[in-house]
Formats: C-alpha cells, sequence, structure tokens
C-alpha cells in the first residue's frame, strides 16, 4: 500500500475528505458522509439538466466552477441584446415564489441554494434581517441574476454588498483563470439598517454549509 492509500485510509476511518481526492475535488469542508451526498446531488443536479433540458431555477452550489456559469449568463444577455459586455453589471432580485413555481425569467437566471451566514431573510418583508438566537445559517430565497447596463443599475442607501463564498472558511486562493477559488461574487441585497451594520456583523452568502 502506498503511502496516499495509507493516508485515504485513514480518512476514512476518522469520517474525513482524503486529501487526494480534496486536491482534485471543489472546495468544501464537509465530512466524509455529507460529502458523498453532495457529490451525488451534484451528478444527479447535471443529469437532470442533461435529460430534461435547462432548469428554470439553477442551483449554484451544484456548479464546479460558478465563474464560468455566471459568465456564460452575462454572455447570452450581452449577445442578445448586442451589448458589449464589459458595459454590464448585475441587478439583484430576490423572489417571493418558491423556486417550483417560478418559469424561466427573460433575462439572466434563477438560482437558489445560497444561505446566509451572520443573517437571516424576512419573508414578509423581502428584507434581510436579524437571525433567530442559536440559528447560525438561514436557506435564501430563490435570487434572480440579472445582467443590466451600467447606466441603468440602481442602489438604494440600504443596500448591502453581501459577498458569496463557496465555504465558510471565506478564504481561498487564485486559480489559473484569475478567479479566487472561494469567492463567488457580491449581491446587493435590500436590508432596514445601513450597510455598516452588516459589516460589523460579518454578513455573508454561503453556497454550501460544513455539515
Amino acid at each position: 500500500m502506498s503511502s496516499d492509500l495509507e493516508k485515504a485510509s485513514v480518512s476514512f476511518l476518522n469520517g474525513a475528505v482524503p486529501a487526494m481526492w480534496a486536491a482534485k475535488c471543489y472546495p468544501t469542508l464537509k465530512p466524509l458522509a455529507s460529502f458523498f451526498d453532495d457529490f451525488m446531488r451534484r451528478l444527479a443536479f447535471l443529469q437532470t439538466w442533461i435529460t430534461e433540458g435547462t432548469p428554470k431555477v439553477f442551483w449554484i452550489s451544484g456548479f464546479y466552477f460558478t465563474q464560468s456559469f455566471l459568465t456564460g449568463t452575462m454572455q447570452n444577455y450581452a449577445r442578445k441584446h448586442k451589448r458589449a459586455i464589459d458595459t454590464l453589471v448585475w441587478s439583484f432580485a430576490v423572489m417571493r415564489e418558491e423556486a417550483g413555481s417560478l418559469g424561466r425569467p427573460e433575462d439572466g437566471s434563477y438560482v437558489d441554494g445560497l444561505f446566509l451566514d451572520g443573517a437571516a431573510w424576512d419573508l414578509g418583508s423581502n428584507l434581510m434581517c436579524d437571525q433567530a438566537p442559536k440559528v447560525l445559517f438561514v436557506p435564501m430565497p430563490v435570487l434572480w441574476l440579472r445582467p443590466c447596463p451600467t447606466e441603468e443599475a440602481r442602489t438604494a442607501a440600504t443596500d448591502y454588498l453581501c459577498p458569496v463564498y463557496k465555504t465558510s472558511a471565506r478564504r481561498g486562493t487564485l486559480s489559473t483563470t484569475g478567479h479566487s477559488t472561494n469567492f463567488v461574487l457580491d449581491i446587493l441585497l435590500p436590508t432596514p439598517r445601513k450597510a455598516s451594520y452588516w459589516i460589523l456583523r460579518g454578513v455573508a452568502a454561503l453556497t454550501q454549509l460544513d455539515f
């Protein structure tokens, strides 16, 4: 048995993802059992896409390279409206409807699978709010990612520019594509408070949890 296989067997006994897998895998902090379930769900998501066609709502957590999906969405808009891609920015809308009741948007994409860390979402007012006691992570409703021309972008004084990370480690390295291995993008979320309040609380969104 090689040293790599021996280390892998020790990881199996400890319920951890082997280092030789993690080196080739998407970023994750999950234990082995949760990692396996998550991995199989990702495969099922992609297989459903192949067999049933483009989904109406994309499970953003299921992408290995999330930035390529975002770039593709932006390019589709640029080609459709004959705009230079560098003149476009993202606009965001948190949907009140459940994923199953939404159709395919005219522009952009609906995504789900995000979790708020450090805050919660008030479904009544459709605004970000404080977490309930002893609740660490809160699932976010469906988010509409819609490209728009830079001159049409609108922000409110209380909007919070929320960073999205793949894991709760909130750190990564630059890959050969120039993208971070952990940071995905910033999303603009409506809130009833000033952004400084949420910055001090360290609010972020995650595409996956640690369990």
